[in-house]
């Protein structure tokens, strides 16, 4: 937490936390943490948070030897969110944005006014909030975790994907049986080129976590993802425009 930290939590009504429509936080999936060997003694926990505002999931990805944590995509910064933080001891130390559209990171300001972090992006700013631009194919390491960041646009052109080992976090490019929502044909091209060169290669256990709804495996996109024979037009279904 920063060091002002505590005083700003002292006022509810300065840090507009919300106090309502807050998922319960549930540990999804334990996992080693890392491509490099040397890390994978070090073992990861992501949490699963659910947004009311966009119907958004909010990742908390901790790492269990270092205490060290951080999040992805942070939809809305609610006191409920907090608190599980605090209570697990964790210190956030880093943000990592999949896209820059308003129910991915309308809880960054919020965030950032309690804990020192570092913000991950494709952009070099998010607004007035300076970032730390990674590139495609950028591997990096954060809070003692190695990440691989992959560009993927398509439903928005700063589009990128986290890839922990064996945990994707694909934004609003990959659901559970659905790709991502374009605006064109020439965007569903597009985002379908990118996602089977960079994403469909990767192993079939390879978790996939999601910006929208229940998380899937690369597999299971394979065989039952409707988007593969799909056009944007074929796509147009009662909750499609959820996706956005």
């Amino acid at each position: 937490m920063r060091e002002d930290g505590l005083h700003r939590l002292q006022s509810q009504e300065d840090l507009h936390l919300p106090d309502q429509g807050d998922g319960r936080l549930v540990a999804i999936v334990q996992h080693p943490g890392g491509h490099t060997r040397s890390r994978q003694d070090r073992p990861v926990t992501v949490f699963f948070h659910y947004s009311v505002h966009g119907s958004a999931n909010v990742y908390l990805v901790g790492n269990d030897a270092t205490r060290e944590a951080l999040i992805i995509d942070p939809a809305a910064f609610t006191i409920g969110l907090l608190d599980f933080i605090e209570g697990k001891g964790y210190a956030v130390k880093a943000v990592l944005v999949t896209h820059n559209h308003a129910h991915h990171v309308d809880g960054l300001r919020t965030l950032l006014r309690i804990y020192d972090a570092e913000v991950y992006s494709s952009n070099a700013t998010l607004g007035e909030i300076p970032c730390r631009m990674v590139q495609d194919a950028e591997e990096f390491t954060v809070c003692g975790i190695d990440v691989k960041a992959l560009s993927v646009p398509g439903h928005s052109a700063d589009s990128i994907v986290y890839l922990f080992d064996r945990l994707l976090f694909t934004g609003d490019v990959l659901h559970a049986g659905l790709i991502g929502k374009t605006m064109s044909q020439y965007g569903n091209r597009l985002l379908k080129e990118q996602l089977v060169k960079k994403i469909l290669s990767l192993s079939d256990d390879c978790m996939v976590l999601p910006g929208h709804g229940p998380p899937s495996t690369i597999g299971a996109e394979k065989l039952y993802n409707l988007g593969w024979k799909k056009t944007r037009s074929e796509l147009n279904r009662d909750h499609y425009d959820l996706f956005i």
